[in-house]
Formats: C-alpha cells, sequence, structure tokens
C-alpha cells in the first residue's frame, strides 16, 4: 500500500455530515482531512486511478472532488500530467497567512458580538481534546483540532462568507506548516486558544483581536521563511563533503 492509499483508507473524523453526502463529497471530505492532518504531504501525487480503486468509484467521482479541492487552492491540477497535493512557495505562504490574518480579525471580531454560551462551550471541549491529542503524541489529530478550532470560531462570528475563507486558508496554512515548520513544534498553542475564547466569552473585542493577532504571529514565528530549503541538487545537498574532500586533498599535496 502506497503512502496516498495508507492515508486515505483511514476514516474521516472530520465533515461528519459529509459521510452521507454524495459521493464526491465522500472523497472530498477524505483528503481535505488528509491534507489537513498534514498525511497527505505537499507534491503528493494525486492518482484518478489509485483514488477511484480506494473509494470504489468512477474517475468522474474523482475529478469533481479534486476540481473543489482545486478551487480552495489545495490541489493542483495540471494539464495532461494529472493532480498533485499543492506546494506554496515562500512568497505565496507570505501572502496566505496575511490573508489568513486578516480573516481571523473580522472573524474574532464578529464572534465577540455572536458566539452563543453553548458555542464558547464547545470551543472549550475543543481545546480540552487537542491539549490530550498532543500529549498522547497524535499529532495528526491535534492538528486537526487546532484548525477545526477555528473553523467553529467562524462558526460562532456568524458569517458563512468568512468561513468559507478561512476553511480553505487553513487548509493551505497546513499545507505551508508541513512544508516550512522547524522541526519538534506544535501546530497552535492551546494555551493561546484559551486565552482568545475568555477574550470572546468576556466580549473584549480589543483584547481578543490583540490574542487572536498575537497567535498568529506566533504561529507564523514557527515557520523557516527566510532560510534555506531542501534541495533536488544532489551537489548542493552534499557540497559540505565536497569542501572536506577539497581541503584533505590539498593538505595530502602539501604534505607530499
Amino acid at each position: 500500500m502506497n503512502d496516498v492509499e495508507h492515508s486515505l483508507k483511514k476514516p474521516p473524523r472530520a465533515a461528519k455530515g459529509t459521510r452521507n453526502g454524495t459521493q464526491d463529497e465522500v472523497v472530498y471530505a477524505h483528503i481535505f482531512e488528509a491534507i489537513l492532518e498534514q498525511r497527505l504531504a505537499p507534491a503528493t501525487k494525486l492518482s484518478e486511478e489509485a483514488l477511484g480503486e480506494i473509494f470504489g468509484v468512477s474517475r468522474t467521482i474523482i475529478r469533481r472532488a479534486l476540481s473543489r479541492l482545486a478551487h480552495e487552492g489545495v490541489v493542483l491540477l495540471r494539464p495532461n500530467r494529472g493532480a498533485v497535493v499543492a506546494s506554496p512557495g515562500a512568497e505565496e505562504a507570505r501572502q496566505i497567512f496575511y490573508a489568513r490574518r486578516m480573516i481571523e480579525r473580522a472573524i474574532t471580531e464578529l464572534a465577540c458580538v455572536n458566539a452563543t454560551p453553548e458555542q464558547i462551550a464547545g470551543l472549550r471541549q475543543m481545546v480540552i481534546e487537542e491539549r490530550e491529542c498532543f500529549a498522547r503524541g497524535d499529532r495528526g489529530m491535534g492538528i486537526r483540532l487546532s484548525g477545526e478550532f477555528h473553523l467553529k470560531l467562524a462558526e460562532a462570528a456568524g458569517n458563512f462568507t468568512l468561513l468559507g475563507f478561512l476553511r480553505s486558508l487553513i487548509s493551505q496554512t497546513s499545507l505551508i506548516i508541513a512544508l516550512y515548520e522547524s522541526n519538534s513544534r506544535t501546530h497552535c498553542s492551546d494555551e493561546e486558544h484559551d486565552k482568545v475564547i475568555d477574550a470572546i466569552e468576556s466580549h473584549n473585542v480589543e483584547v481578543a483581536v490583540d490574542l487572536m493577532m498575537r497567535h498568529m504571529d506566533s504561529v507564523d514565528a514557527k515557520l523557516n521563511l527566510e532560510g534555506e530549503t531542501a534541495s533536488d541538487d544532489l551537489h548542493a545537498v552534499f557540497s559540505h563533503l565536497l569542501q572536506s574532500k577539497k581541503k584533505s586533498t590539498r593538505a595530502s599535496s602539501r604534505s607530499a
């Protein structure tokens, strides 16, 4: 079983309502969650044939799901070469994070006004579950809950246009983190989530927005967008060995 098959055979834990939807909605939900949990790596090829076999559906169904994912910016459809999971460059990553900050600001402001006590309680429970996931080493589930927290916050804001924008941005953010996040870091801080909830529950717009922006700053700070990235150039990857070999050769020549 290849990596794509392993990632997609895992039953989806998000978007529960889509399990009873159309076939393309079910396929979409599986792939979207695999991307959100970073089980599908950027640039992974999404073979229509393999996906059709995995889900037991036609290529037409697969194409509908992939088209929707492409519309949301998390899949790239390449003419005559098939679909791949998107792989944003550093500049595109900066633009995506900037857009997300603007959306998160508006959502936080609205949530301070519109969030119900039941929605606040739901957000707090989600943070508890997120913390438990990271504590037991289930990073994939923890990452999904971190993203879902922001989506639930958007629902509490009561603006479903913003919710749609954020859904796409969160999935793209997950791809960016998979590419650029420093090692041994968590996706979001559950403590920061707690503080945002406290401010929203108190209807303190200024504090809530400030906390959310600081939260986004902390996520952004975990990314290495300025440093050197991995390379497929063997000479570049092993340049330190080449330099060492050259120095050794020169030292041998001088001693001779």
